[in-house]
């Protein structure tokens, strides 16, 4: 399995210790560059890679090491230069913990695993060959088919990195499914969640008694015919194909008092070269924790502290190509929102989905506090729709591969627009036992929707599906 290996160090590494780095094979490995040079390989007599070197990342955000890798960080700001050992060639993972390590120790700080970077010493590499590299794949992807590219991950947390950004980026332009494959302990970021295409994507899990399965459904998987597919079942009948699932999604799990509190809306402003962008996301994020967001980036780990000002400017940069952004919080109030800035004919839309976690003991914001942030978003933002659910699940927000149960309707938003253009009193005349509350002006009033938002009640998903329908005229 391919093995990554990050240095993490209080001062950039510079040309003579990332070139010590690169020696931990000798002197006889040839180097060369990707993606206009910012990846740097050692590569066998070939010229295919063995390791594959990321440009180093000044991370300004504390907390970042600690939720992806489960590792002490330095103080911020700290320097963090990732490299990643071929698949299946047990001399690259050696290769790439001696980089790992060399680096850390020249320019001081330490390297994550531990066990993977104990070594200073030249790793022989005579006669050692990586396997022909895909063609036209990205440094992440470690088996390309015609209908899927595979990449193999082994970390505590699977996250958007650089390296998983540019395969996602590269799959989409090729028409092709994306399968994350990762052993048992491994759990996924919502980033990446949130960005896995539909079918034949899929998050591949390895299990003991399974073989594989799939870790956002639990169904039991089989390599056929160049990718993962659900394993058929000896009951199948067309119209139920029986899939079955694998013991390790569904195991019996007593309820430990962790939440997430799961926020997602759009905003549409008019625009306007004065428009200053991410404001939404932050009233929000003020109005249920008291405090801003921490940091942001175009992958993770989110590197930059968090600025209006410089999220507008990138935005504006890539326009009219969209912009997605990780956004994160504070270790002591786990936050994490996904932001997609897109120009569209309405204007300029945001799409933020947002979670906060809370463990036992820990307050989950009331309704008041839910009606304060509705109604900043309505007044102030541009709102157009907003839900709001709640649910059990892990305070830190990853994804783990197994059952979790899904969010309940907390609350739903209609932005004054859409309250407009609705026919008559459709939007306040509902089939719901309460009636919506309005915020904002009267004479222009959003409506907000509230919902019993018990966790163990999954009827208010029905409450909210005759909401909808109710307001398509259904």
């Amino acid at each position: 399995m391919t093995k990554d290996v990050v240095a993490l160090t209080r001062t950039m590494p510079d040309p003579l210790s990332v070139l010590a780095g690169l020696l931990a094979g000798g002197p006889d490995l040839l180097a060369g560059v990707e993606g206009d040079g910012a990846v740097v390989q050692l590569c066998d007599e070939r010229g295919r890679p063995l390791v594959s070197v990321e440009a180093p990342l000044l991370v300004r955000v504390r907390g970042e090491a600690w939720r992806l890798l489960g590792a002490t960080e330095p103080e911020v700001p700290y320097w963090w230069t990732e490299a990643r050992a071929t698949t299946g060639v047990k001399e690259a993972e050696e290769l790439a913990g001696a980089f790992a390590a060399r680096v850390a120790t020249l320019v001081g700080g330490t390297a994550w695993p531990p066990q993977a970077a104990r070594s200073l010493a030249v790793v022989d590499t005579d006669g050692v060959r990586a396997v022909p590299a895909p063609a036209a794949a990205q440094p992440a992807v470690d088996v390309l088919t015609d209908k899927v590219a595979v990449v193999i991950q082994d970390r505590p947390v699977v996250a958007m990195t650089a390296w998983l950004s540019d395969a996602f980026k590269a799959v989409a332009n090729a028409g092709l499914g994306l399968q994350i494959v990762t052993p048992a302990g491994t759990r996924l970021s919502p980033a990446v969640r949130g960005n896995l295409p539909g079918w034949p994507s899929r998050w591949v899990v390895q299990d003991e008694k399974d073989g594989y399965y799939d870790g956002l459904s639990g169904a039991v998987l089989r390599w056929d015919n160049g990718l993962f597919v659900t394993a058929g079942s000896p009951d199948a009948m067309p119209e139920d194909p029986r899939t079955p699932v694998a013991e390790s999604f569904t195991p019996e799990v007593a309820d430990d008092g962790e939440r997430q509190l799961a926020v997602s809306f759009r905003a549409v402003h008019p625009a306007d070269e004065r428009l200053v962008l991410g404001g939404a996301l932050e009233a929000v994020w003020r109005e249920l924790t008291g405090e801003p967001p921490a940091g942001w980036g175009t992958e993770e780990p989110a590197n930059l502290p968090w600025s209006l000002r410089q999220l507008t400017d990138l935005a504006y940069e890539r326009a009219p190509e969209p912009t997605w952004l990780v956004v994160v919080g504070s270790p002591e109030r786990p936050g994490l929102a996904t932001v997609r800035i897109s120009r569209t004919e309405g204007g300029v839309e945001e799409d933020v989905t947002l979670a906060f976690g809370y463990g036992p003991g820990e307050t989950v914001p009331t309704d008041a506090d839910v009606t304060r942030a509705a109604e900043v978003l309505a007044t102030r933002h541009d709102l157009q729709s907003m839900l709001v659910q709640v649910r059990r699940a892990r305070r830190d927000l990853s994804v783990p591969p197994r059952f979790e149960g899904p969010g309940v309707p907390y609350a739903f938003v209609l932005g004054a627009e859409e309250v407009r253009e609705l026919p008559g009193d459709r939007a306040r005349r509902t089939p719901l036992p309460r009636p919506p509350r309005e915020l904002g002006p009267k004479r222009r009033p959003a409506l907000y929707y509230p919902f019993p938002g018990d966790p163990s009640d999954l009827t208010g998903w029905t409450d909210f599906e005759r909401l909808m329908r109710h307001l398509k005229g259904a």
